[in-house]
């Protein structure tokens, strides 16, 4: 059985994602079977916010070569969760700002 933090996995921070966390956007690198409804109760519970939306992206790993080996990078997948105006914001992300 799956537990909230084998859902979300690590928060992605970029220039990107600072700039959508001021709009109440956060993104968040995800397991690759997690759908939208358990990251949507795993941040709810995680960090006790109302979720709006859960936008999700697929990334094929790439193809890496190191001499005559090579070899694929894991795939993953991105989950940019949007959180409601009422709800109070993400702390982790705030203090990055």
């Amino acid at each position: 059985m799956k537990t909230v933090y084998d859902v979300i996995k690590k928060p992605i921070v970029t220039e990107r994602s600072m700039e959508d966390a001021r709009a109440r956007r956060y993104t968040f690198a995800v397991a690759k079977t997690a759908n939208k409804v358990e990251i949507r109760e795993a941040v709810e519970k995680i960090f006790g916010v109302d979720v709006e939306s859960v936008n999700t992206m697929n990334y094929d790993g790439k193809e890496k070569r190191m001499g005559a080996t090579s070899g694929t990078r894991p795939a993953w997948k991105k989950a940019i969760v949007t959180v409601t105006e009422k709800s109070k914001t993400i702390e982790f992300f705030e203090s990055m700002i």
